[in-house]
């Protein structure tokens, strides 16, 4: 596939012998060119707004019958395989491209099947990826030439427009996140891995915020870096493979990524010097990313199942650099931190942002949740209860002060504070309460200087941290006024601006 690839000019191979691409003018996903088909079986059951856009059936039908017309008697390629470890539970598909390299990606972020399975593959769900189709807005209904349509009822997804192969990847997470509930399954956005004693932890967060750099631990297993189910028999993800950034890779922090880039993976708007990639040169994207398959990680668990998980971190990139680096939630702050999805959308994950911009995005994974936060707000809640499982959040955004002033907190001191709540060590240290943010934060953590605990020790100005750390909070508290009928103690367990 490579080498065709290269044979097409879609394509280089780079100094590690993976593939290198570019994906045009779309670097990132194009969240407000998604549409959900409206129809009998989604009309009451997808949360309908900003974020899941209406499509008509009808204008789906035409625009289906267009992309075949265009396709008829071109060179396609065919990936068949599933979304979902669990064999009990897994969505069997298609993945149809007019680019062999987009196939590569598919087979590298899908699951593959066996040569038998692939002999009785009878897929449930297809995937159209047409990049040199484009729609005509004031004809077909879209709001660009660019467009991404989930038909729930005829089960097909039509990508057109984009060359960015993300867009694949998370049509079928969000298609997981509309079936899953139904079978008392909770989906998640979330990486997982698994210590030597089978103990599994999930690491939820937004893009950027860590997911795939902490959960690729060389003392850990890697279960998956970005989607997953938990049922009744554990975790399980949904992948085959792993898609992680590439801004700023280095060999020393993050090995494992570094090593998984080698004949096989695709690397995506990564610049070449000669042929070596330079990850430090963000030109074309600071989404610079890498699709490689699951088992290019050394040591990790195939197939990718897990059991329930004993810890739970929540991950967010604090723009304004106020927010704990760690801090042990209750159940219903948990629940609060969950339903109000914290973060800063990091630069070049979706077109237009340059800079981070803080954003509530419910469940830690909004623009992929085609049902309403509370459908996936109370899962969480039955699955801590029933396990008992500990919850911690943790910023990997700023300390010091906010972006432009402050520096991002270290990744080495993230581990440690990470190893310090898997290891069990969180549970005997001794905590303050932070009365703003209404939460517990360990006074001490082997290898990290206790000042870094603290983020007001960070900054200069401890009148200007105390004036942003009140400004979150009333945004934390403002956001969290759309969730109609929320326990109190849920909305007690926020921050309280006032104290």
């Amino acid at each position: 596939m490579v080498k065709l690839a290269v044979e097409r000019n879609e394509g280089v191979v780079n100094s590690t012998g993976s593939l290198s691409v570019n994906t045009g003018k779309y670097t990132g996903r194009s969240p407000d060119d998604r549409f959900i088909v409206f129809d009998d079986v989604t009309k009451d059951t997808i949360d309908w707004g900003k974020i899941n856009h209406q499509f008509s059936s009808d204008k789906f039908d035409k625009l289906f019958e267009k992309m075949k017309a265009f396709v008829d008697n071109k060179e396609l390629f065919i990936f068949d395989g599933f979304v979902g470890a669990d064999p009990e539970n897994r969505l069997p598909i298609r993945v149809i491209n007019d680019r062999v390299w987009q196939n590569l990606f598919g087979r590298n972020l899908f699951i593959r099947p066996t040569n038998e399975e692939l002999e009785n593959h009878e897929p449930e769900f297809t995937i159209l990826c047409i990049n040199d189709f484009v729609a005509v807005p004031d004809v077909d209904g879209t709001r660009t030439d660019v467009f991404i349509l989930i038909d729930l009822t005829k089960k097909i997804v039509l990508i057109a427009g984009t060359q960015y192969a993300g867009e694949m990847k998370k049509s079928m997470f969000g298609v997981m996140n509309f079936l899953m509930p139904d079978r008392g399954i909770f989906p998640m956005h979330c990486s997982a891995n698994t210590g030597d004693h089978g103990d599994t932890t999930l690491f939820f967060g937004l893009s950027g915020t860590g997911k795939t750099t902490l959960s690729a631990d060389p003392n850990r297993k890697l279960i998956g870096d970005d989607e997953h189910g938990w049922s009744d028999n554990g975790t399980f993800n949904f992948e085959g493979g792993c898609y992680a950034k590439c801004i700023n890779l280095s060999q020393e922090a993050e090995p494992e990524i570094w090593n998984a880039i080698r004949p096989g993976a695709v690397l995506e708007n990564v610049i070449l010097n000669d042929t070596v990639p330079d990850y430090d040169d963000n030109a074309l994207t600071e989404n610079t990313r890498v699709a490689y398959p699951l088992d290019y990680i050394p040591g990790a668990v195939i197939p990718s199942i897990g059991g329930h998980p004993k810890v739970i971190v929540f991950l967010t990139a604090d723009a304004l650099g106020v927010l704990p680096p760690v801090s042990r939630l209750t159940k219903e702050g948990a629940m609060y931190h969950f339903m109000s999805g914290y973060t800063s959308k990091l630069a070049g994950t979706e077109r237009g942002i340059k800079e981070p911009k803080s954003v509530f995005s419910e469940c830690f994974g909004a623009p992929f949740m085609p049902r309403s936060a509370s459908v996936y707000a109370k899962l969480l809640g039955e699955k801590i209860n029933q396990h008992n499982t500990v919850v911690y959040l943790v910023n990997t955004g700023w300390s010091g002060g906010p972006y432009g002033i402050g520096k991002r907190i270290k990744i080495k001191y993230s581990r440690a504070m990470i190893t310090a709540a898997l290891s069990g060590k969180l549970d005997s240290v001794k905590y303050r309460h932070d009365d703003t943010f209404n939460l517990d934060i360990p006074t001490a953590i082997d290898d990290v200087p206790s000042e870094v605990l603290d983020p007001k020790n960070t900054w200069i100005d401890k009148e200007a941290y105390d004036d942003s750390a009140k400004k979150l909070s009333q945004m934390f508290v403002e956001n969290f006024k759309k969730f109609e009928n929320v326990s109190s103690e849920i909305i007690n367990a926020g921050p309280t601006p006032s104290q």
